[in-house]
């Protein structure tokens, strides 16, 4: 089995103190900061040069790679037009070398980012950048390097799209993060499933269940990302599991003779999970704090309540529950108490899980045989539906609530399901991973 990229290998990041960096952003012509608005739907991509990294002491193969996966971090959100077809005259060959801007302008470039890499002849490589505003002929920020070993050119590439990208729109990164999800392989008739660990992009694909193993669902890290909750079929009927994912060792978390738990989701701090547990005819919502195992009933109905999840700052918990005799979704206090419903369009709502940013709720919605993946804000209002498939369900959020993941079903008997992503606009819809499903989002790496 691979081992896991170890994340004690932190990339340094150093800032490059350049002769032409500035602290601050460049400006356009007309005095405005060269500034991607991405509130509205429809948005004009920005069109950016990204000529082939400088590599020093033959590393050119570590250098287009580095560009290639760059170029496909930006261009993927579809708020930039990568500019890649330079004739030799607009190659950059040195890093350190003064800007042609004139010749960027000519090609309608309105931003420019410079690379190089090197190695001292070791198993480490350093990775430099600059970006710039091309019609103000101003750098946007300063330089920076980053330092790690030769494997980790992925990440150091997802940590520079990273810079780029929050510097030209303003937002947080998301780039430089792991998504765990389920893997499918086998016919639709006896389909084996595994959890699996992968880079945001699909890249660097890791199995942290066997494939002889037993069922697997609904993965969901941890705050800090190194563990993950699951629910598994190893003792017969689900029960929620603890997986390390450094040392692969899992535990499970209580385990009583006619009670079945699946759901969970941890809290922000990481301390308490919520779930749901099926005893008898009620399926309700729990708290169980890991340190001592204790756990607190959250919800009492007759009704099924279940997929909860924290808000970010810990203090309420979305659900969903047929209470009102249509599946619905309802907060409630993170100790228990009055729930109030949310979701009161046609149709039922299921799978709701709260942003990181805190203003926004993802949730499954089915009307008329049509499944959507949508979003609201807290209180139930400003509903938007960002797809429409034959089934669309389990939505999770990127570290930055920019972008949510959800699995995609095909219908019939030879029907697969495939990993999406859409962003907040709906405009950017796109494939992740073929045979997959149930995905889980990280926070930001460090």
């Amino acid at each position: 089995m691979k081992k896991l990229f170890n994340n004690s290998l932190i990339l340094k990041i150093i800032p490059l103190i350049l002769s032409l960096s500035l602290v601050f952003c460049g400006t356009l012509a007309l005095g405005q900061p060269l500034k991607i608005e991405i509130n509205k739907g429809i948005i004009e991509p920005l069109p950016l040069a990204l000529p082939s990294f400088v590599a020093e002491n033959n590393l050119s193969e570590i250098g287009e790679n580095l560009t290639s996966v760059i170029i496909d971090d930006l261009y993927g959100t579809g708020l930039f037009k990568i500019i890649e077809d330079h004739t030799q005259a607009y190659e950059i060959t040195n890093f350190n070398g003064p800007i042609r801007f004139g010749d960027w302008k000519t090609i309608n470039s309105q931003a420019l980012l410079v690379g190089s890499v090197s190695s001292n002849g070791t198993t480490n490589i350093t990775v430099k950048f600059r970006l710039f505003d091309v019609f103000s002929e101003t750098q946007i920020g300063n330089g920076l390097k980053f330092s790690g070993p030769k494997k980790g050119w992925r990440r150091i590439a997802h940590k520079i799209a990273d810079e780029v990208y929050s510097r030209l729109t303003g937002e947080q990164k998301y780039f430089d993060s792991r998504v765990a999800f389920v893997a499918h392989q086998g016919p639709k008739n006896n389909l084996k499933k595994r959890l699996v660990l992968m880079d945001y992009d699909g890249a660097n694909q890791v199995f942290l269940t066997n494939e002889e193993d037993f069922l697997v669902l609904a993965p969901r890290f941890s705050p800090n990302g190194n563990k993950l909750l699951f629910t598994s079929y190893e003792s017969g009927s689900p029960q929620i599991y603890l997986l390390d994912i450094r040392s692969r060792t899992k535990i499970i978390l209580q385990e009583n003779p006619g009670e079945m738990s699946f759901s969970s989701s941890f809290s922000p701090n990481g301390e308490d999970i919520v779930f749901s547990l099926s005893a008898g005819s009620n399926t309700d919502i729990y708290k169980l704090n890991i340190a001592s195992n204790s756990r607190s009933r959250l919800t009492s109905s007759v009704a099924i309540d279940t997929a909860p999840s924290f808000s970010p700052d810990g203090r309420k918990v979305v659900f969903e529950s047929d209470r009102s005799g249509t599946q619905q979704l309802y907060i409630m206090p993170s100790s228990g108490g009055n729930a109030k419903r949310i979701s009161f369009g046609k149709g039922s709502y299921g799978t709701p899980f709260w942003a990181p940013t805190g203003n926004l709720i993802a949730f499954t919605k089915q009307n008329e045989g049509v499944f959507h993946i949508g979003i609201m804000n807290s209180e139930g209002l400003e509903e938007t539906l960002l797809t429409t498939s034959f089934l669309d369900e389990g939505p999770t959020w990127s570290p930055n609530g920019r972008v949510i993941m959800f699995t995609r079903e095909t219908s019939g008997s030879g029907g697969s399901s495939t990993l999406y992503s859409v962003d907040i606009t709906g405009q950017n819809l796109k494939p992740v991973r073929a045979n997959s499903s149930d995905p889980s989002w990280s926070k930001l790496l460090n």
